[in-house]
């Protein structure tokens, strides 16, 4: 994770990637899907989570520990495990972040009351005691349904310590690896879905020039292997993501790519990670609560730098990888704040709010128009940190604004990208300049015709008119996410500030019309 000036910029309406149509004279917005033509397939592995051993995010948040008088399932707390489960989080990252160049594995097996106990001097100077490991991972991303992303430490490790990691997890019994993994108590081998090698290399995982990483990154990529048996064959092996770009820095994704594209048949990488926290400028100094209209419309101009960061990256990439074998991975992303008064230095709690959830909406919709290259991300983090899904403290638990929008989003997860055009409109506070409207459909994995739509305004609301050529659309129903104020946010005291609400559209003549809250996300199935 990181730690630098980030600057807002005007983006161009063009950032929202549809090709401008006629403004109706009503002020109405027309958005027209063309059904006919399905692009790129939307990864589900856009919507993963990252869970890094920072501040409460796993302690208190995940894990309470088999004794605690919080209902749990071998320490694993249930109620955030329920709630994880409905939204169908495909993949898990962990242990980090800046801890995973830091973790060594053996500190986190074995007997709880032997295990290694260090100092998390990364995020707040905290005792780590590793009661959460590497079994207590594999439980918790089984209890919930995900994949595992596991992060292996390149910054003070070593190549051995990886491999031999891997193969801890994923080696049968008759090696002395899954022997020992039997011995504490998991007889049956674990997959890893996806290899990550490395974390920000570039910075907090050792400040290396790119050359330097991808030195590193060939014996790791060759020697650090899956030897589950139903990993050994394509398209179901171990993905392995190489650390790449910080925002719109081009070091990284020149020195890995063409290194990549380079190799021999002894090496190679499926993905390239990005990370993009949304911040208009370090320290982050914007308030998760009581802000005002010029705090939102800065940090939501901030946010859709990521469109550019996309081009930049993916343009690249494309240079070297014409064919898009190597997937882009946001592996980190989500607004980053002030922390809440009152809360430790270091453990990144801030709140979650409407704003927070629409700019997750705006991040989702440009994932899913990069759908050919972008093949996974992980909003950072998923209970507690940063731009949480889910908020504990002690036996009571909420789930946030952001939560809402990954349940909305549902119908996304594997759909086909399909093209849309409209006029996004204008929004204007002070000297930013955004669009108004944003868009996006997709052909969801049951044949549904889905239709998100943002509406930035947090003053007027917006009417949309949508066409279906070759559909004679008789309706759309879904949700709304909205709240009386931009600056929403649930708490314990009031839990459901920010909830998803009911929609619907008018048909007539084939065509529908919404009328779009102020400050809104929707979600809407159209009928066919």
């Amino acid at each position: 994770m990181k730690k630098r000036f980030l600057a807002g910029a005007v983006m161009a309406l063009s950032i929202l990637g549809a090709p401008a149509v006629a403004q109706r004279s009503d002020n109405a917005t027309t958005v027209t899907i063309d059904p006919a033509k399905p692009g790129a397939k939307i990864d589900r592995h856009i919507f993963g989570q990252f869970a890094e051993h920072l501040g409460t995010g796993i302690y208190g948040g995940v894990w309470v520990g088999p004794d605690s008088t919080i209902p749990n399932v071998r320490g694993i707390r249930s109620d955030v495990v329920a709630a994880l489960r409905a939204i169908h989080v495909p993949n898990v990252r962990w242990p980090g972040g800046c801890f995973a160049d830091e973790y060594h594995w053996r500190d986190g097996i074995g007997d709880p009351a032997k295990r290694g106990v260090s100092v998390n001097w990364n995020w707040g100077g905290a005792t780590e005691n590793n009661a959460f490991g590497t079994h207590e991972f594999f439980d918790f991303a089984e209890q919930i349904g995900a994949d595992a992303y596991v992060s292996v430490n390149v910054g003070s490790g070593t190549i051995k310590e990886a491999s031999d990691w891997i193969a801890y997890i994923t080696a049968d019994d008759r090696t002395t690896a899954g022997q020992e993994r039997a011995a504490n108590g998991q007889r049956e081998p674990w997959k890893v879905k996806f290899l990550g090698i490395g974390n920000e290399s570039w910075g907090c995982g050792g400040n290396m020039r790119p050359q330097y990483y991808t030195d590193q990154l060939k014996p790791y990529a060759r020697f650090v292997r899956s030897f589950h048996p139903d990993q050994q064959t394509a398209p179901n092996t171990m993905q392995r993501i190489a650390v790449g770009p910080s925002d719109g820095d081009p070091a990284y994704t020149e020195g890995v790519m063409k290194a990549w594209s380079e190799k021999d048949w002894s090496w190679d990488i499926e993905g390239l990670s990005l990370h993009s926290y949304t911040v208009v400028r370090w320290p982050p100094a914007y308030d998760s609560v009581n802000f005002g209209e010029q705090e939102y419309a800065e940090l939501t101009q901030a946010t859709l730098r990521m469109e550019d960061h996309l081009k930049t990256h993916s343009a690249i990439m494309d240079k070297y990888d014409p064919e898009k074998k190597v997937g882009l991975v946001v592996d980190e992303w989500g607004v980053w704040l002030a922390k809440l008064p009152g809360t430790q230095e270091g453990f990144l709690q801030q709140q979650n709010s409407l704003r927070d959830a629409m700019i997750a909406a705006l991040n989702f919709n440009i994932f899913a128009r990069h759908a050919d290259r972008v093949r996974g991300a992980n909003i950072a983090q998923m209970v507690n940190v940063l731009q949480a899904m889910i908020l504990t403290d002690g036996e009571k638990m909420l789930l946030t604004p952001t939560y809402y929008i990954h349940q909305m989003y549902l119908p996304f997860q594997d759909a086909t990208l399909l093209p849309v055009s409209f006029n996004a409109g204008e929004y204007r506070q002070g000297e930013v300049v955004l669009p108004r409207v944003d868009a996006v459909a997709v052909r969801a994995s049951d044949g549904k015709l889905w239709l998100s739509l943002v509406n930035l305004d947090p003053n007027r609301q917006a009417s949309i008119e949508v066409e279906v050529p070759g559909v004679a659309a008789r309706g759309a129903s879904g949700t709304v996410l909205t709240a009386p104020q931009v600056n929403s946010v649930n708490t314990f005291a009031a839990p459901n500030t920010v909830v998803p609400a009911p929609i619907s559209a008018r048909a007539s003549g084939g065509a529908l019309t919404i009328q779009l809250p102020a400050k809104s996300v929707a979600m809407l199935a159209i009928e066919e």
